[in-house]
């Protein structure tokens, strides 16, 4: 037979909630208790202790008893599917947490080798820097130099270079072939 709550045993037998409730209390109506903890009584208990039901009314009443309770018992097991569901996935998110965390501590341990090769690195760079800079002072002291003794060598050979006299003034290389042919003519 099917099993109901007081409040559906009440409204199955015309009587109060708290007449089925007394009922219970004092023994006299037995019942047994569902997986949530409530009451439930089977109608064949309450057959016994308050007479025989209209057949059309048991019958209706003991069908919606049990599609309630199978709808409660539907529900149960969604809320349950839904639990595992969230339980299940609260596990994948730690779990994917676990592997961020790892892979976060990896990357600022890479992070700090790079800074001090990139410290090294810098150092050498500016290391570096200095001596090419240095390097370029030199070739250009050299070329400075080389450039002066050129210019000490290719002296006597200018056209406009000073005249043999002494004078200080530039004389145009005619006017010294002219003077020079003077002087020997002179002497």
């Amino acid at each position: 037979m099917a099993k109901m709550s007081v409040a559906q045993a009440a409204d199955l037998t015309g009587k109060s909630k708290s007449t089925i409730q007394r009922a219970l209390k004092s023994g006299r109506l037995s019942y047994s208790m569902s997986d949530a903890g409530d009451k439930e009584i089977d109608t064949s208990e309450l057959e016994r202790v308050y007479g025989p039901f209209p057949p059309k009314f048991d019958q209706e009443a003991a069908v919606r008893v049990e599609l309630e309770r199978a709808q409660n018992m539907l529900e149960m097991e969604r809320v349950k599917m839904r639990c595992r569901s969230l339980e299940d996935h609260l596990h994948m998110t730690e779990r994917q947490l676990e592997d961020m965390k790892e892979q976060r501590d990896q990357w600022q341990k890479q992070a700090q080798q790079l800074m001090i090769t990139n410290q090294t690195s810098q150092k050498q760079a500016e290391d570096l820097k200095q001596e090419m800079r240095e390097r370029e002072a030199r070739e250009r002291a050299a070329r400075k130099r080389q450039m002066e003794e050129r210019m000490k060598r290719m002296q006597p050979q200018n056209q406009n270079a000073t005249d043999e006299d002494g004078t200080g003034e530039n004389t145009p290389i005619w006017s010294k072939l002219v003077n020079k042919i003077n002087k020997l003519r002179a002497a």
